[in-house]
């Protein structure tokens, strides 16, 4: 019998920084803003021939309580600046940018990305999220001014625009007038930007909603999930894929990359100590109060985080936390807790610790190099985008004792056998419709 080779996977890294994940406290703890640290995870990724390099946003600080929530870093950098200047000192790897589509305009954006791409020789891809909330956008002074309802179908037609935008130029290499008229946006004029070594830059889409999954299926190259569990993987890899047909796509022009965390050890064992310790780190005491906050909507400072969890159902209508996302539907959430907690006599911290757990992957690198494998294999996952909990070596040890797995079982490349994002992703250049 013929053996059946395996499917290789896609990965890329993840610059930690914000919520609970990250450990600042850690010795080996380096700073988020400075250029130093950017480079050294985008080096240890390309060493590690990783797909691409991914960076968050934020566009205000977000608040708990009116001060400056505890688990976020105070200051971020703007992301296209970041990744231009690391296309200076990387040669192959994918550079990913997460950039809002409510609070831009096409032809800005389509411009920078398309200069980023020619920078990086075809190697620019754009992260499209959307925001509907009043408090981020009191930055731009249009806060409110969207409903939450348009916020797909304004990103919808910001994609679509970039694209007849980055399309414009003519085969022999001159600008052609562009004309765009629709419901969000109407502009004219020409372009300034050739069009790029692969094309158009690479669209990536992050968002588990109905609309998010519907935006992703008929517009994006890749889309980042949370879904790090096999069956909840699974079934979102499955429904995903199977809305991409009445776009007229085919599944592998859309890649599936959950975000995923690892904790490597010298034995399975290790490993999971290793972890129970990580997250001791990760939710302090106090953390655990405020994430307690977070569902609750109250003020609950005067509990003890080594006490039980409150007796009171939570304020669904709080505007305690500002900038977040919402955890779901707070009684919801709480009464799971309560389960939780009940089952197995934790208290507040040790409910919070088990409950935002997201050390999706534990063990030594053996293990990590299996389960990873495995989970492509069974069709949950066209790979991963790896979220280290320390800036900024927390990629050294993987890709230094698993990838060397991943390579030796045929689910990894050995090196890149393309020079753009696309290559690396086995996406085929856009049709020029120049």
């Amino acid at each position: 019998m013929t053996a059946h080779p395996q499917k290789q996977m896609h990965l890329a890294a993840h610059f930690p920084g914000v919520n609970n994940t990250t450990v600042w406290t850690d010795p080996r703890s380096g700073s988020q803003i400075d250029f130093s640290s950017f480079e050294h995870l985008a080096r240890t990724a390309e060493r590690g021939k990783f797909d691409f390099f991914f960076l968050a946003e934020g566009l205000r600080l977000r608040e708990h309580n009116g001060r400056i929530h505890d688990l976020d870093v105070v200051g971020r950098p703007e992301s296209l600046t970041v990744l231009s200047a690391l296309a200076a000192v990387t040669d192959r790897l994918g550079l990913a940018a997460t950039v809002n589509a409510t609070f831009n305009e096409p032809y800005e954006l389509a411009r920078r990305l398309a200069t980023l791409d020619h920078l990086s020789a075809g190697r620019a891809a754009w992260n499209v999220v959307t925001s509907s909330d009043a408090f981020t956008g009191e930055n731009f002074r249009r806060g409110g001014y969207l409903d939450r309802a348009d916020r797909y179908t304004r990103a919808a037609e910001f994609v679509t625009t970039a694209r007849e935008l980055w399309d414009s130029w003519t085969a022999d290499g001159t600008p052609r007038p562009f004309r765009h008229h629709g419901q969000h946006f109407a502009i004219e004029g020409e372009f300034t930007v050739p069009r790029s070594p692969q094309g158009h830059p690479v669209v990536i889409q992050a968002g588990d909603s109905p609309e998010g999954r519907e935006f992703a299926a008929s517009a994006a190259d890749v889309i980042f999930t949370r879904h790090g569990s096999l069956e909840a993987g699974r079934t979102f890899y499955a429904d995903v894929k199977g809305r991409l047909a009445k776009y007229g796509r085919e599944p592998g022009e859309l890649k599936i990359m959950p975000g995923v965390t690892f904790v490597l050890g010298d034995s399975d064992a290790d490993a999971q100590e290793r972890a129970a310790g990580i997250r001791l780190q990760q939710i302090s005491p106090q953390n655990a109060i405020l994430a307690l906050e977070q569902v609750w909507g109250r003020d609950l400072s005067s509990y003890d985080p080594d006490g039980p969890l409150p007796e009171t159902d939570p304020d669904p209508d709080s505007a305690l936390v500002q900038g977040r996302v919402k955890v779901g539907d707070p009684l919801v959430v709480a009464a799971r807790w309560r389960a939780l907690s009940q089952a197995k006599g934790l208290s507040i911290r040790q409910t919070v610790i088990e409950a935002t757990g997201r050390q999706s992957f534990i063990g030594s690198p053996e293990t990590v190099a299996s389960e990873l494998a495995g989970f492509v294999s069974a069709g949950a996952a066209d790979g991963f985008i790896l979220v280290p909990h320390l800036t900024p070596g927390g990629l050294d040890d993987f890709v230094d004792r698993v990838v060397p797995l991943l390579q030796e079982r045929g689910a990894f490349r050995s090196d890149y056998s393309g020079s753009t994002l696309r290559s690396h992703l086995g996406l085929a250049e856009p049709v020029w419709k120049g």
